[in-house]
């Protein structure tokens, strides 16, 4: 199936799997920081303010199966490093979707003219998706002990990471 995902800019089409997918993780509680669930008009509105969102699609069928948002991570003169975050169903984890969303995101990023992308918050018990990270080229800054409040109520580490966007030849 892995060659049957596209990743291409969503469409107002796909705003309620990207929803539906979104509000999973937050409702798992254990990597996104949000903890408000979407609607259809905060959905639409959310999405529609990231600088990119994009959508991972079985081209078979069309079904939308992840995404990820693209956004400035500060502003001003920190304004050329970007943030992101992903999103999987749960049915179509372990597809290598996470590394098609990734690899197109830092794409889009340098599209964009950022210069850097950071992960502010990677939850240090997401093992997935920090050796995908790590395997594309990310580099760990370090550990912020006790940076996340999960579901249950308890604290778990945070492990922020980055990758550069240009070339040294572009610098």
């Amino acid at each position: 199936m892995e060659n049957k995902i596209i990743v291409r800019k969503y469409e107002e089409k796909d705003l309620p799997a990207m929803i539906r997918i979104w509000n999973e993780v937050v409702e798992d509680g254990v990597a996104f920081p949000q903890e408000e669930c979407l609607d259809e008009k905060t959905g639409a509105e959310f999405f529609a303010a990231q600088t990119y969102t994009a959508v991972a699609e079985n081209r078979e069928n069309g079904q939308v199966l992840g995404l990820y948002i693209l956004h400035p991570n500060n502003v001003g003169r920190c304004g050329h490093i970007c943030n992101a975050s992903y999103a999987v169903s749960h049915g179509n984890r372990g597809l290598h979707i996470g590394e098609k969303l990734v690899k197109d995101c830092v794409a889009q990023g340098k599209v964009h003219g950022f210069r850097v992308l950071q992960f502010n918050a990677v939850v240090a018990g997401n093992v997935h998706a920090r050796h995908l990270y790590e395997r594309v080229g990310f580099r760990q800054l370090g550990v912020i002990p006790g940076g996340f409040r999960l579901k249950n109520g308890e604290y778990e580490d945070i492990c922020p990471y980055y990758i550069e966007l240009i070339n040294t030849v572009d610098k």
